[in-house]
């Protein structure tokens, strides 16, 4: 191998190209998955005492923050005209999760943590069978647009 060379480079291209072919039932799964195993890892980071070694603090809040961004996809996402009840829902959860991650942020409270990935984890096995059930239709998945896109 060359020096400078990425070893996983071809895992990241694999990666690529299953996203550009994932359905949008699948896409929204990635996305949960990717939020539920970052609140994961910013839990871990908490002590049991409720404190965090100084040295984890800024992988902690860059756990928060994707987690954020993630959850902000999925919010911004939502057709609101045509997903009717289910995407407004959807929408008050995530402004409301993204504001559980937000305190959390400061005061590094492990309870609203695992409050927010303990609800994202049941959404994300909603999902799984929405889109396991729609997976061999052309329909829409609900309170979603047509178009999806995974980048950030």
């Amino acid at each position: 191998m060359a020096y400078g060379a990425n070893p996983y480079g071809g895992y990241s291209a694999y990666r690529e190209i299953g996203v550009k072919t994932a359905s949008q039932g699948k896409l929204v799964v990635m996305l949960y998955e990717g939020a539920v195993s970052n609140l994961e890892k910013a839990g871990a980071l908490i002590e049991s005492d409720g404190k965090i070694k100084p040295g984890n603090i800024e992988s902690f809040g860059n756990h928060l923050q994707k987690a954020m961004d993630i959850i902000t996809e999925l919010e911004v996402s939502l057709d609101l005209d045509r997903g009717g009840e289910i995407a407004k829902n959807l929408m008050s959860l995530y402004v409301f999760f993204n504001k559980q991650i937000m305190e959390a942020t400061l005061d590094h409270d492990k309870k609203k943590i695992d409050f927010v990935y303990k609800m994202m984890l049941d959404l994300h096995d909603s999902w799984i069978e929405a889109a396991n059930s729609t997976a061999n239709s052309h329909a829409p998945m609900p309170g979603s647009k047509p178009s999806f896109s995974v980048t950030g």
